[in-house]
This record gives C-alpha cells, structure tokens and sequence, in this order.
C-alpha cells in the first residue's frame, strides 16, 4: 500500500466526520438559540392575603421582583426590610414587589408577619405549591426572581442578594431601559 492510499479518505471515516460535525452544529445553534431566548415569566395569578387575586399578566409594564419566602426562614426574615426599601424606592417609577409565601407556611403566620411588619407590597399565598412550580420550580427559601417589564426573567437569586446596591442598579437600568419612561 503506498503512503497516499494511507492517507486517502475512506468513505466510513468521511461519513463519521461530516455526521459528527453536523451534530455538534445543530446543538451549537440549540444552545446559542437557548442563550438568546430569554426565560418567561410564567402566566400565574397570585392570590392575595386581602382576598385579591393578581395576574402577571397584569403586571406587564413594570419591572416586578417576586420573592419567594417563608416566616420559618430566618434569612427570608432578615432580607424583608431590604424588599420593602427597594419597594419604596422604586414602586413610583413602575416597580412592583410580590412576596410569595410558600406552601408550607401557616397562612395565619404570613397574614401575621406582613401585618406588623406593614409590608406595602402584595403578599401571595401558595396553598397548593402551583406558583413555585411555575418558576421552574422553586424549592429554596428565598428564592427572588426579577422580571422586566416584557415578562422576561431578568435574574434569578437562591438566598439572600450579595450586593443589594446590585440589585438596585439592576433595578434602575431596566426601569429606564430604551422604550422606558
């Protein structure tokens, strides 16, 4: 056998290289497509400790942070100012807070809590788990998710933020994004 039929393409090789490449192209498209295709806020209604409902539907047009949280969490507990500082401060400028409490917290302590607390944000129960589950799911307290004013998941944080600076510049730039008043 000569050196060039060594090194001339054999059509099983040629077949496995081409079939090879056009996978990792098709899964490089999926996952670029993936990166640029932002998460959606689910299509939930939160049913609020007044009686309320709320849909986030109704919420399009403001940046909206949903807490997930419990009375029993002691660093759910300890951000809660914090919440109700960025509430303050933002919610003139189309910024929303609701603070979901999770199924497993007495709805007596949650009614309890954001009334001495005088939360002056909405306060969802998740009786049955349905609003976790939505986002994706959510089985850590707190678990905080900002939503833009399209629906789209900004940011998503298991435990309490690092940098609640951070956090309110983040705020601040999606209030005043391109198209924002």
């Amino acid at each position: 056998m000569g050196i060039l039929a060594r090194w001339a393409p054999r059509p099983h090789r040629t077949r496995g290289v081409v079939l090879s490449l056009a996978l990792l192209a098709s899964l490089s498209f999926l996952g670029w497509r993936l990166w640029l295709t932002p998460e959606r806020a689910p299509a939930v209604t939160y049913g609020l400790i007044d009686g309320q409902r709320l849909s986030q539907e109704s919420l399009r047009g403001k940046v909206v942070l949903v807490n997930f949280w419990a009375t029993s969490c002691v660093i759910c507990v300890r951000e809660m100012p914090g919440l109700v500082r960025l509430h303050q401060q933002f919610s003139h400028r189309g910024f929303e807070t609701v603070a979901v409490a999770m199924a497993y917290d007495r709805p007596d302590f949650v009614l309890h809590f954001a009334r001495t607390q005088a939360l002056p944000f909405p306060v969802a129960l998740d009786l049955q788990g349905a609003l976790a589950q939505a986002y994706a799911p959510v089985v850590v307290t707190p678990t905080t998710i900002l939503i833009g004013p399209e629906g789209d998941v900004i940011r998503r944080w298991v435990g309490e933020p690092a940098s609640w600076p951070a956090l309110e510049s983040l705020i601040e730039s999606n209030l005043t994004a391109p198209g924002r008043t």
